[in-house]
């Protein structure tokens, strides 16, 4: 007598040495995000050391972005080809030299040379950690485990914002960043003794790599899935509204346009990392029990942060009641997430093989989307004298774009993925009954 298993073939059991292995990769992403995040709070430290104006300094953002997007299909192949491990570490390497660089640069072109370079480290260490994640814990925890380590990065900008700046103001510029490099030398001696690509017995099939011919496969077959298209759109739509608020234009519309001062402006910067901490564990649960929850999670997500923005900025007065900006600030930190759930769409939509390709993929679309918006609000800001009411109507343009695209792939991806369900079932692995 026999009964079939709920595990697909080759599905990891995950378990303590999943756990414990996950979270070293999780920890080097925590580590790239304090990194990432550094500069938000020593923007007018940086502007009195380089001497620089505020558009010079919004250079080191655009830049780092910029980076981040354009590295995140390399990193997919990198991943797929030399596994989790060697890019993770590379990432180490790269991230902790930026910011050592940016410690003991002396002039904005070589702070702005490091941030380049931190960047790239940081571009390595996401789509690994969801590779990780893949390898380790079986599929159906695949959501919640996304979900927690966005969240992990969070607690990153979190660290930034909280510790960071206080090292910076008590012991300077020097030694604050010098000193937090220190955490990327420790993540990367536990990568290299302690994390392993896969568990034994899961090793992944040999695939062949041959140069450009394997490049352009790989990225073909990715993005002919009407999975990974979706995915890609959904994290667009989804996470720049909050990035573009938390990475520069935030705190200047909190108190130019809203009369805030600075320390309540931070504080609603610090409501959205939180929401986004709270929210993101909600949408991990909900989406690893009900899978079909993904695109009404996405959707709702974009109308709520639509409607939001309308109301702050076509409210009659003078500036929007408090309740509003903490109404808002509360549903932009649910982007992060809805955008995780970008890589939900992309995940079932590939085999392992192309999973860092498909990742990669999808999670340009949301960086693409940051650096248009950021660079349409500072153009719209110039020509309107500030007028962020206008400004800001650069959020509604892009989203509009990405939905429509949404809903013209949302009905092609839900039968391939119904296709490839049915073919793993047949596959179902049969087991003799203790």
């Amino acid at each position: 007598m026999s009964r079939a298993t709920t595990t697909l073939p080759g599905d990891p059991p995950g378990g303590r040495r999943a756990v414990a292995v996950w979270s070293i990769g999780v920890a080097v992403y925590f580590v790239a995000v304090i990194f990432r995040t550094s500069l938000g709070v020593a923007g007018l430290d940086a502007a009195d050391r380089f001497h620089v104006n505020a558009s010079a300094l919004s250079t080191f953002s655009i830049l780092q972005l910029l980076v981040y997007a354009g590295m995140q299909i390399p990193v997919g192949l990198l991943v797929d080809r030399l596994g989790t491990k060697k890019v993770l570490c590379l990432g180490a390497v790269l991230f902790t030299a930026g910011q050592l660089g940016f410690a003991f640069s002396p002039t904005y072109g070589t702070a702005l040379a490091s941030r380049a370079l931190l960047g790239c480290g940081d571009a390595l260490t996401f789509i690994s950690v969801l590779r990780l994640g893949t390898r380790w814990f079986p599929a159906r925890r695949g959501p919640f485990v996304a979900q927690l380590a966005g969240l992990v990065g969070m607690a990153g900008n979190l660290v930034s914002t909280l510790v960071l700046a206080r090292l910076l103001h008590g012991l300077g510029w020097t030694p604050a960043f010098a000193g937090s490099a220190v955490a990327g030398v420790v993540v990367l001696v536990l990568t290299l003794l302690f994390l392993r690509d896969h568990p034994e017995g899961f090793e992944p099939e040999p695939f062949p790599h041959q140069g450009a011919a394997y490049v352009r496969r790989q990225i073909a077959e990715a993005w002919r899935e009407p999975g990974t298209r979706l995915g890609m759109w959904v994290h667009f739509t989804t996470q720049f509204p909050a990035m573009v608020f938390l990475l520069l234009w935030g705190l200047p519309f909190l108190v130019q346009a809203q009369g805030l001062s600075r320390a309540t402006a931070g504080e609603l910067l610090t409501l959205v990392v939180l929401s986004n901490m709270v929210i993101g564990l909600v949408y991990g649960q909900v989406v690893a029990r009900h899978h079909a929850a993904r695109l009404p999670l996405a959707l709702g997500t974009v109308a709520a942060t639509a409607v939001m923005w309308a109301l702050t900025l076509a409210w009659p007065g003078a500036h929007a009641p408090m309740a509003l900006l903490l109404a808002l600030c509360v549903v932009l930190g649910a982007c992060g997430p809805a955008s995780m759930l970008g890589f939900d769409f992309a995940r079932p939509a590939n085999p392992p093989e192309r999973q860092g390709t498909a990742s990669g993929i999808t999670n340009m679309g949301g960086f693409i989307a940051s650096m248009t918006t950021l660079f349409a609000i500072g153009v719209l800001l110039d020509a309107t004298g500030d007028d962020y009411s206008i400004a800001f109507c650069a959020v509604f343009v892009l989203q509009a774009l990405g939905l429509t695209q949404i809903l013209r792939l949302r009905t092609r991806a839900a039968r391939r993925e119904r296709e490839r369900l049915v073919a793993s079932r047949v596959e179902t692995v049969h087991v003799p009954a203790a």
